[in-house]
């Protein structure tokens, strides 16, 4: 089908409504690598079919680290406390182009030891796998967008100058 219409391929979806949401992201760390999420290949979500960090929505009343934890839990079985997420940095999205409220995606940094890799089970989405920065950065993967920019960030961040707070 044309790419103005429902295809089989879900990535060009371009009917199928989406309600975007509010979210928290782990940027999983284990050494120099990170461990990312292939996110499922299936129409409704958004970005099916990338790589991306682990994470999801957040419950009403529910304080964000917690969030993060209880996703973590789901998604790979990770048991987790509130010290061992640490606050990286937040997005904000105006969708006021599509008469929506903005939304943000707010990421945490979580660093976890080599021996806790074989005790992660997956959860949800098709694959998890750790990565290099160099496959990141040149874009040897497909990463959703919101995250390789976090994931730029997170590598870069000594390289960053500037006005500081």
């Amino acid at each position: 089908m044309a790419l103005s219409g429902l295809t089989d391929d879900p990535r060009l979806d371009r009917t199928t409504a989406l309600t975007p949401d509010n979210a928290v992201a782990a940027i999983i760390t284990i050494g120099d690598r990170y461990l990312l999420q292939l996110r499922d290949r299936k129409h409704g979500i958004f970005f099916p079919d990338h790589w991306g960090c682990f994470g999801g929505g957040v419950e009403p009343d529910e304080a964000l680290e917690q969030a993060l934890i209880r996703e973590l839990n789901e998604e790979l079985s990770l048991e987790l406390n509130a010290e061992q997420v640490r606050y990286f940095t937040r997005f904000e999205f105006d969708l006021g182009f599509a008469r929506l409220a903005p939304i943000w995606r707010v990421f945490y940094e979580v660093s976890l030891e080599p021996a806790t890799v074989p005790t992660l089970t997956l959860g949800e989405g098709s694959d998890m796998r750790l990565f290099g920065a160099e496959e990141i950065l040149t874009c040897k993967i497909t990463v959703t967008p919101y995250d390789a920019f976090a994931l730029w960030f997170h590598i870069n961040r000594n390289r960053l100058i500037g006005a500081h707070r």
